[in-house]
């Protein structure tokens, strides 16, 4: 019987796509050991996306969640997923950049899955590439899935060929907006299979439209043997096929899984618990939903979308703004719809529509990704009269000559607190405000949360932590009980 290797997203990918990043340190500290006992392949903890999250609103320290969960998972290889910059919106420096793959490293990450967002592997990727490499982390890159006219088979086989070329350890289809069916996933996976060579290829996808869970099957049919999953209530949704949805169905396709899919129940149990005491969504499967392959947006990146909308009162033109992102996206040359290039595109869907005048306000990042600065691919296939109309505005001139200035890492910590300043904190600084540092480090070490316990128990347990409170009494029927 051939194997089948799990690699688990419940702590990075399936809270990103249900919780919108809002897992805390302390939710994932309890169940480290038991996963690090389920023979998982890899446990994805944290992803770039989460590191400005965690400082800014959740008010942890995310260097002090990846050593955590690093002391605790000591058998399965921890994985950070990253793009080739820091803060995943800018062009980061080299400079930077080398800090803080080391940091990661000795953090204690030692797997790293990697995307460019176009695709485009010759952009910035190989330096960071040597980078991961001279700190022994292994490597693998990220093949982004997306649907328009020139993201054929042909590209993927030709890009798959291109990622084998870099001698990554592996190489992962990810399908971030949920777009495959089983009938593009029977002729995509040969294809990169081709291109791939002797390169091992892992399937990544998200549950959006309904599909995925069979796209799964089709692809484990095909000869992928490694595959993502999430375990509930963080699986399904928006977020990575349950994992044990997948192994049930990999045991039926004559594959043997290697893990202990019933050492799983505890943790799922922590993890509901959770989401019902802090009102936390819970993943369930979603029905088909053609507007997908419409506006390709990704299920988390709609979410804070709508968010947005309602802050400025027009939540209601929600479906609006997404009809208007499919244009934007053909206009733009189909960008592929995952960060940043998702929230681009809808960041300027949403201006038109609130301008009631396309591009009569034209954003930064979208000026800089026709100009090129986001590397070539994706500034082609551009339409001619809108790139006329955006690099012909008074903006577009302050970004004519715009190269990322690769600065010395002396003059960057300088800036940003002098020579005395740590790696960590010279990573966090570039990140965040140091207001916003100040605050999560004055909010102490993150606070653990117990599961399994008797609800009562619990009640009692959380009332004498208020300080506010002289005396608590429980009262039911003729049974008291009283605190002083």
């Amino acid at each position: 019987m051939k194997k089948m290797s799990f690699v688990d997203t419940t702590l990075r990918d399936g809270h990103h796509s249900l919780w919108a990043m809002g897992m805390r340190t302390g939710m994932m500290v309890p169940v480290a050991e038991r996963l690090d006992e389920v023979g998982f392949k890899s446990i994805e903890v944290c992803g770039a996306g989460h590191l400005r999250k965690c400082i800014r609103e959740l008010k942890e320290n995310p260097w002090e969640r990846i050593r955590l969960m690093s002391d605790r998972i000591k058998k399965t290889p921890i994985t950070f997923m990253m793009s080739t910059s820091v803060t995943v919106f800018d062009i980061t420096p080299y400079s930077v950049l080398k800090i803080y793959v080391e940091r990661l490293a000795a953090h204690g990450i030692n797997r790293v899955q990697i995307i460019e967002s176009s695709n485009d592997f010759d952009n910035r990727l190989p330096a960071v590439l040597d980078m991961l490499r001279e700190v022994g982390i292994e490597i693998i890159i990220g093949l982004v899935y997306s649907i328009s006219p020139k993201h054929t088979d042909k590209y993927y086989a030709e890009k798959a060929a291109h990622a084998a070329s870099l001698k990554p350890d592996a190489i992962f289809i990810k399908d971030p907006a949920g777009l495959l069916t089983p009938e593009r996933t029977k002729s995509l996976v040969p294809s990169v299979f081709s291109g791939a060579g002797e390169v091992a290829v892992e399937f990544h996808g998200h549950c959006t439209t309904g599909l995925m869970q069979a796209c799964y099957a089709e692809a484990m049919k095909l000869g992928i043997e490694t595959v993502h999953t999430a375990i509930p209530p963080l699986a399904d949704g928006s977020s990575q096929p349950s994992v044990f949805n997948v192994e049930k169905n990999a045991r039926l396709l004559g594959f043997e899984p290697e893990i202990d899919v019933d050492s799983l129940a505890p943790i799922s149990n922590h993890f509901t618990e959770i989401a019902e005491r802090e009102r936390l969504p819970i993943g369930a499967p979603l029905e088909y939903d053609l507007a997908q392959y419409i506006h390709n947006v990704p299920g988390g990146v709609i979410s804070h979308l709508k968010h947005q909308l309602s802050q400025i009162g027009v939540v209601n033109r929600l479906d609006e703004v997404l009809i208007e992102v499919g244009k934007v996206r053909a206009e733009l040359g189909y960008p592929i719809m995952v960060t940043p290039f998702s929230q681009f595109v809808c960041s300027q869907a949403t201006l038109n529509v609130i301008a009631g005048e396309r591009y009569k306000q034209i954003t930064d990042e979208v000026i800089q990704l026709v100009m090129g600065h986001w590397g070539k691919e994706a500034a082609t296939d551009i339409d001619p009269n809108v790139r006329d109309l955006i690099c012909n505005t008074p903006r577009a001139k302050h970004f004519q000559n715009w190269e990322v200035e690769e600065v010395e890492i002396s003059k960057i910590r300088e800036k940003l607190g002098g020579p005395s300043l740590s790696d960590d904190d010279l990573i966090l600084r570039y990140l965040a405000p140091v207001q916003e540092i100040e605050e999560m480090y004055k909010a102490g070490p993150a606070k653990i949360y117990s599961t399994g316990e008797r609800p009562l128990a619990h009640l009692v347990q959380e009332l004498l932590k208020r300080k506010r409170f002289t005396s608590i009494a429980i009262q039911a029927g003729d049974d008291l009980i009283q605190f002083n």
